[in-house]
């Protein structure tokens, strides 16, 4: 992954330097890309790369530009399928083939815009993690767009000038934008360099269309074939195995990770790789996940790396962490802490590129409040929603946290062939009743011959992250909150934020340390306000109303399901 920024409708009259501009804000995104970085400019607008050779390590500098040089492109993200789609278009052009410039499995996105047009993505089955600008001089034509789940992060910005920015990051485009908004994912954008002082700039259009992402009326009903999920899922993580560099897995310790870790394993060995697949973990000490990530490393035969922190020294970098994130969601930070130190020991090790296990939970009602759904229906519903959002919050911790440190996180659930398979099954094989959450997933991979994981591990019941590094971790951010802030400030807090006013000192300290950070108006108003309870209450928790009430949205507050809240008769039977 890299980080991108582009500018559209530059004034260029006059002795400003706008190219040292464009330059100098895209330094703010040198932590996603510190092995390169590269600028293209035309009459009045700039695209710049900051680069994170993970493929295409000698040739895929960015932006990539075809022969001819009147199209540039600048992309953050992996294509999976490149090899197969390059092959579709070597076929459909015939004699008239494109020639590529770079090895970079992110070029043929340049030669499908060339030959399809702008509706390419609707065409052509693209898979991969994305968001991408292309400038086509020719046609002064500018084309955006960002993945169907929005894995990688992007940002459109309007400059009370009349120009139009993109950014990987929020950090781009505060300086110049008086008006910022999240690009939506499975979107496209296109429009013109020509300068909109009247602000009548182009609209994104859908071009992700499955129906079960935009039929809010249609129940699936595919019915499981365990074998085949498997099969799925493994042909996932294959995809996911493409690079030219050293990778490993995060390991937490519960399913989904260790799911991914074991399945990794296996492909890394048939791929003949000589060392022992890396796996990484983080927590306080004695904490759940490290004790459980050891377990699962000695069963799969890994090189494991186990990295304690302490509660002090994840205080310490909360500020950082909220730079960062560019978010106050009090789930988010929470969990992105760890994550965010872990990847820095992580990159220390020499690894570039790693496999997580985030979107398990959405896909196949993971959290613990699914148990709550009252039918199939209303859990697939959920589902989705929870989908649709999942770039405002895991998607994005995920990826700001590790590309703080110039990271790359992969993640097979969210591959678009298993997603859309996944999503096509009968939501009532997905629901819990009695039976421990994500049931299908555990039991696809419970092979008694060849097992996967061990059994206690395969069974383990779900953590929020932020819960599994250790319990305490939580404990001590309310302790910290509630030290720095005072009565008197929550007594005023709607004075100071009257949109998605704090109810808690924990929200509050948040928003406080994000305002120092992002100031703008413009910023704040980019951040989400859903999934921490205090903001609003999604619909789905009205399935239970002790939840729907709190304001602490740990994994630890749904009464009567998780094991330190009831007597344990959720089970896998």
């Amino acid at each position: 992954m890299c980080g991108i920024l582009a500018l559209f409708g530059a004034n260029c009259s006059g002795s400003y330097d706008q190219r040292a501009e464009v330059l100098s804000l895209s330094k703010l995104l040198r932590h996603r890309g510190p092995d390169w970085n590269g600028i293209t400019c035309f009459r009045n607008c700039y695209l710049a790369h900051e680069r994170l050779a993970i493929n295409g390590l000698l040739s895929g500098a960015q932006p990539i530009t075809n022969i001819s040089g009147e199209v540039a492109l600048s992309v953050n993200g992996e294509i999976y399928n490149h090899i197969e789609l390059r092959k579709e278009l070597e076929k459909d052009c015939g004699d008239k083939c494109p020639q590529f410039t770079t090895d970079s499995d992110c070029e043929i996105l340049l030669h499908l815009y060339k030959h399809y047009g702008p509706s390419f993505l609707e065409k052509v089955y693209v898979n991969g993690m994305y968001s991408f600008v292309l400038y086509d001089s020719a046609n002064d034509k500018y084309f955006v767009a960002r993945d169907p789940i929005g894995i990688i992060p992007l940002y459109v910005g309007y400059g009370s000038d009349g120009t139009i920015w993109f950014s990987s990051e929020l950090k781009g485009l505060q300086k110049n934008c008086d008006h910022i908004e999240l690009f939506p994912p499975g979107h496209y954008m296109m429009g013109s360099s020509i300068n909109r002082v009247d602000g009548d700039h182009p609209q994104p259009v859908p071009f992700y269309k499955e129906k079960w992402f935009t039929d809010p009326e249609f129940i699936p009903s595919k019915p499981l074939d365990l074998m085949e999920f498997r099969e799925n899922f493994e042909a996932s993580v294959r995809r996911h195995l493409l690079a030219e560099v050293p990778y490993g897995v995060l390991l937490s310790g519960g399913l989904d990770s260790s799911l991914v870790a074991s399945v990794t394993q296996r492909e890394y060995k048939k791929q003949g790789g000589q060392d022992q697949l890396r796996s990484f973990c983080i927590g306080l000490k004695g904490s759940p996940d490290i004790a459980a990530a050891e377990k699962v490393a000695k069963f799969l035969g890994t090189r494991h790396f186990p990295f304690e922190f302490t509660v002090q020294e994840g205080l310490d970098v909360v500020s950082d962490v909220i730079y960062h994130l560019e978010t106050f969601d009090v789930t988010t930070v929470r969990a992105s802490t760890p994550m965010f130190l872990l990847s820095r020991r992580v990159k220390a090790t020499g690894c570039k590129m790693v496999l997580s296990g985030e979107g398990a939970d959405e896909i196949f009602a993971g959290y613990l409040y699914f148990h709550k759904a009252p039918n199939p229906t209303e859990l697939h519903k959920e589902t989705v929603r929870k989908m649709r959002d999942l770039h405002k919050y895991d998607c994005l911790r995920a990826n700001k946290s590790t590309m703080a440190w110039g990271l790359e996180a992969r993640v097979p659930f969210l591959d678009r062939e298993f997603l859309e398979y996944s999503m096509s099954l009968d939501p009532a094989v997905k629901t819990s009743g009695n039976r421990m959450e994500k049931y299908i997933v555990r039991e696809a991979f419970d092979d008694a011959e060849n097992p996967y994981l061990p059994k206690d591990v395969l069974w383990r019941q779900k953590e929020q992250f932020s819960d599994g590094v250790g319990y305490s971790w939580i404990d001590h951010l309310k302790l910290e909150a509630e030290k720095t802030v005072t009565d008197l400030q929550m007594k005023f807090a709607s004075s100071r934020f009257p949109v998605c006013t704090p109810r808690t000192k924990e929200e509050y300290m948040y928003r406080d340390i994000f305002s120092k950070h992002f100031p703008s108006p413009a910023a704040a108003a980019t951040v989400p306000q859903g999934k921490s309870v205090a903001c609003s209450t999604p619909a789905a928790l009205a399935w239970d109303e002790s939840f729907s009430r709190n304001a602490d949205p740990s994994g630890r507050a749904v009464a009567g399901v998780h094991v330190q809240a009831y007597d344990g008769d959720i089970n896998k039977e």
